[in-house]
Order: structure tokens, then sequence, then C-alpha cells
């Protein structure tokens, strides 16, 4: 049984963070960790919905992150995005709007978009049984994304079905949900740089100062990873603005995708970027910094070769 108290004080606590807390990624985090707790679920992922397809923006699993580590769970869970047109049973809730609660997912028959995707049990060696999906809308019934909840607990620690009534506590927390990716959405528009589309410098500024200071409280390691393309200013020169705006896309694209869904990138200058690691110790930074560099110095860029130059600083 729920303590209704305790209920209340977790939905209080959270509608405070949505008016505090610029990190959508953390907010998530922190309501689907409130979810999983209130309805005692080994683990749970929050999928935004990206185009046609659903992204593992936040995921949890008890299970697998004491087998792996938590670094190498995300790693996993986060690698690829999940294709609605392929059935599963966060695509369909994704796709209709619908609720599922079931107590077996592999119980659950093949029907049209509505499946169980057993791909990461498989590749993961996990069991999921209890399920529960709910759609996370906006106040226009759009769908923003979806939050999943997998394996209830017992108080012996067994398997269960998830309760009925956890629905409306759920879909608080759902809401919570769509008003903090709203909210992310819309400072986006003021906080990206027009010509790559990562974070602005003035972005940067606010979440540096916000991550120093959650590093001081809480101890945890915080790291800088400062990029500067080599030769910029001659390139644009010989081959026009065009092309070097081509290049400072295509490298952002690079950053993008060889860094973590929690990595902060931003542009500060003309070829300028900086990625804020929060959590991550110097030597961390240091062999990021390496990777990426390789990733660059390595890619086909239309204009011919491009390096870059790192600096890398730790709190």
């Amino acid at each position: 049984m729920l303590d209704p108290t305790q209920v209340l004080h977790d939905l209080v606590d959270i509608s405070i963070a949505l008016t505090a807390e610029r990190d959508v990624d953390a907010l998530l985090g922190r309501i689907l960790e409130t979810a999983r707790r209130l309805t005692r679920a080994e683990a749970g992922t929050l999928f935004l919905r990206e185009g046609d397809h659903l992204r593992f923006a936040v995921v949890q699993n008890d299970f697998l992150e004491a087998r792996l580590g938590k670094l190498e769970m995300e790693r996993r869970l986060q690698a690829a995005p999940l294709p609605l047109n392929e059935p599963s049973l966060a695509g369909h809730v994704a796709l209709t709007g619908e609720t599922i609660n079931v107590g077996d997912a592999y119980a659950v028959g093949v029907q049209q978009t509505l499946a169980f995707n057993r791909t990461v049990d498989a590749s993961n060696e996990y069991g999921t049984r209890s399920v529960f999906v709910l759609p996370v809308q906006d106040a226009t019934g759009g769908i923003l994304g979806v939050l999943e909840l997998v394996n209830a607990r017992s108080a012996t620690g067994a398997i269960v079905p998830f309760e009925a009534d956890d629905e409306i506590l759920v879909r608080a927390l759902a809401a919570q949900a769509a008003v903090a990716i709203r909210t992310s959405r819309l400072e986006n528009l003021s906080f990206r740089d027009g010509l790559t589309e990562l974070y602005n410098s003035r972005y940067f500024a606010l979440r540096l100062d916000e991550e120093a200071r959650r590093s001081a409280r809480f101890g945890h390691p915080l790291s800088l990873v400062l990029i500067d393309l080599d030769g910029f200013g001659r390139l644009s020169e010989s081959k026009g603005r065009a092309a070097g705006d081509d290049v400072l896309r295509e490298a952002s694209r690079l950053l993008v995708k060889h860094s973590r869904s929690f990595t902060i990138l931003a542009r500060r200058g003309a070829d300028d970027f900086v990625a804020i690691l929060a959590n991550t110790p110097k030597a961390g930074a240091v062999t990021y910094a390496e990777r990426i560099r390789g990733v660059i110095e390595r890619h086909p860029f239309a204009q011919g070769s491009v390096t870059a130059s790192f600096g890398v600083a730790a709190l």
C-alpha cells in the first residue's frame, strides 16, 4: 500500500524541480526513478519520439546495472533507437496513445504494431515479464514519448503484474515528464546555435555553472573538453564560407554521434566547440578527447582532411 503523504511529497518535489532544473535528462531520470519506486519496478525506460523512431532518453535497470555497471548498461540500451515500423509495446503506445499493462510480455501476440520486441532481452540476457507502458502527451494530445516500466516486484522479490490502481499515479508522472520535455524544447529555440544545432555559448555558460555547483555539492567529478578545428580560417578563405559551414555542420554531427546522450555539446565560437562531461573524471575526459580526435581525423570530409586540437580540464 502506497503512503499518500509520500506520494504527494514526491509529486510536489518534482513540480518544484520543473521550475528550477535545466538538465532535462536529469529531470526525466528523477521522474522515472520515482515512477519505478512507487510501482516497485525493477527497470524502466523513458523514450522520446523523434520522427519515425523512439530514442532511449533515460534507462534504468537494477538487474543489468548490477551485472554490467551503470555506464555499460546505458551504452548498450541507448546504442540504437527503436524504429516505429518494427512491432514493439513502446512503439505501439507511441503510435496509438493507448496504455498497456501486461503480466507477461512474452504472452503478447502479434497484432499489427502490438508485439513484444525481444531484441533487448536477447542481447543482454534479461527476462522481461510484467510491463506497464504509458504515452507521454502534451496538452494537445501529441505524443512526445513513452514511459515504460518493467518487472514489478512483490515484497518477497517475486515478479508480479503492475497494479491497475497505479495508472493514475504514473499518468501524473508522465504528465510531468511531458512538461519537462516541452519546456526543454522551447528553451532549445533560444539556446541552440543556428548553424550546427548544438547548444550556444549562452547555454554553455549556464550549464557549466550549474554542473560546477552540483559537483561541489555532491562531490561528483566534472570535466570539460575544448575542441578547436585546425586551420579552419585558411579553409574558409580558400574554399569559401559555404564550404566552411559544411565542415562545421559535419563536425557537429560527428560530435553528437560519438558522444553519450547526456554529454552537453556547445559551439562557443567560429570553429570552437566544447563538451561538458558530468560525472566524468579527467582520465575519462582524456579518453573521450582522444577518441573524438581520431573520429574527426579519419572522417572523409568533402572539403578534404580536417583535424582538431583538444584541451581537457577537470574539477
